[in-house]
């Protein structure tokens, strides 16, 4: 995956950045406190897309509504977390080293 650059719109890094990349789960109600600039159906749409990309995991696939939101947990795939590192910080790519291998 790490020669494949992630493209996500503003909405998808609000989402991400909210969660967090440490590896820890975040419920649905805290997710929405944590978003406040997206309203809960574009929040929905949004988590939907990234769990079908598989970057968001949730102990469950059916929401509807905001009411179903609160009640389900989420986080960020950890197979993924490298890649979304990058997609979030572009400009912290790390440097070639420059040693040289002499024969």
């Amino acid at each position: 995956m790490s020669d494949r650059e992630l493209n996500l719109d503003g909405a998808e890094v609000s989402v991400i950045k909210a969660i967090g990349l440490s590896g820890s789960e975040l419920g649905g109600d805290d997710l929405m406190a944590r978003c406040p600039e997206l309203v809960p159906a574009e929040l929905i749409d949004t988590l939907k897309g990234l769990m079908m990309l598989g970057y968001v995991v949730s102990d469950s696939g059916s929401f509807h509504d905001a009411d179903d939101l609160k009640r389900v947990v989420f986080r960020v795939n950890s197979g993924y977390l490298k890649d979304l590192r990058e997609a979030l910080n572009p400009g912290r790519t790390q440097a070639k080293s420059k040693r040289v291998r002499r024969e």
